[in-house]
């Protein structure tokens, strides 16, 4: 049985959780923590053990800022996402964005860039 991973959103961080039943992680809000790779590790780890033991995930993200770190450590949870997509697991990310927020379309774009499995781009209006 997977274990649970629900953080909730403060100002700085976002919030992340995940619905067992449509095998979705969601990330939303925004992600400027003091320190961004001690927020991200247990959200890495939780990949690591997931991906050993799921063969799919969609990666829900409406993110609207993120700071260079963190932006560091969703590249590195990027790289187990297409770690795994080379070994047959099914994975997607869907990338909400405001199209008033040009800032988070770019971002998406580069991070669509880093991997090969499926990552759809969509305009959300506020």
């Amino acid at each position: 049985m997977m274990r649970m991973l629900d953080i909730a959103q403060s100002q700085s961080t976002p919030r992340i959780s995940y619905d067992p039943k449509e095998h979705v992680l969601t990330i939303s809000g925004e992600s400027y923590p003091e320190n961004s790779f001690e927020f991200y590790a247990p959200v890495s780890i939780w990949f690591k053990e997931y991906l050993a033991a799921e063969n799919r995930l969609r990666l829900d993200i409406n993110v609207s800022y993120m700071n260079s770190s963190s932006t560091k450590c969703m590249l590195d949870l990027l790289d187990l996402l297409e770690e795994a997509h080379q070994k047959g697991i099914t994975i997607d990310i869907v990338w909400r964005y405001d199209h008033d927020n040009p800032r988070s379309l770019d971002l998406a774009e580069e991070f669509k860039e880093e991997v090969t499995f499926p990552f759809s781009i969509i305009t959300v209006e506020q």
